[in-house]
């Protein structure tokens, strides 16, 4: 999945404002303008679209936790460069503050099924003989649960 429309399924399943998108970057201590926003959140198409590098999604991310849960004591942490989906999954899993058993219940409100292990394998850091890749297909599929929790409309 491109990092933009991960942005784009998030504000939507929110229902975040241009400001309130930009306040959630100020929680990571990262001041961004309503044009950068608007132009993250623009159609491929679109010629003033921009890309939204991996970074900068973590410092939205990183934002969103300190949003919705509070921010911790001390140095804020520092975003990561590179970003897997299996890392975003986790940066969302942790700022919606949902247990494994809620994230599959989820799953399965928007057709998808995994199994406890399966989950749990997507949350191994890299190298442990468990870790399995999180595919854009349950990606995706997470983030419509998202919208369908959060939102409340149909997903289709």
């Amino acid at each position: 999945m491109i990092n933009n429309d991960v942005l784009r399924r998030l504000r939507y399943a929110f229902d975040y404002s241009d400001q309130q998108m930009m306040d959630i970057f100020a929680q990571a201590e990262c001041q961004v303008t309503r044009d950068q926003v608007c132009n993250w959140l623009k159609a491929e198409e679109d010629p003033d679209f921009v890309f939204c590098d991996d970074t900068t999604l973590a410092i939205f991310l990183n934002g969103l936790i300190n949003h919705l849960r509070g921010k911790k004591d001390g140095p804020q942490p520092e975003p990561e460069q590179q970003l897997s989906n299996n890392m975003i999954f986790m940066k969302l899993r942790i700022a919606l503050n949902l247990k494994s058993d809620e994230v599959l219940v989820m799953l399965e409100d928007v057709g998808m099924s995994l199994s406890q292990h399966e989950l749990t394998a997507l949350f191994r850091k890299p190298g442990h003989k468990h870790y399995r890749e999180c595919k854009d297909q349950i990606l995706r599929n997470f983030l419509k649960a998202v919208q369908l929790k959060y939102r409340g409309q149909s997903t289709s």
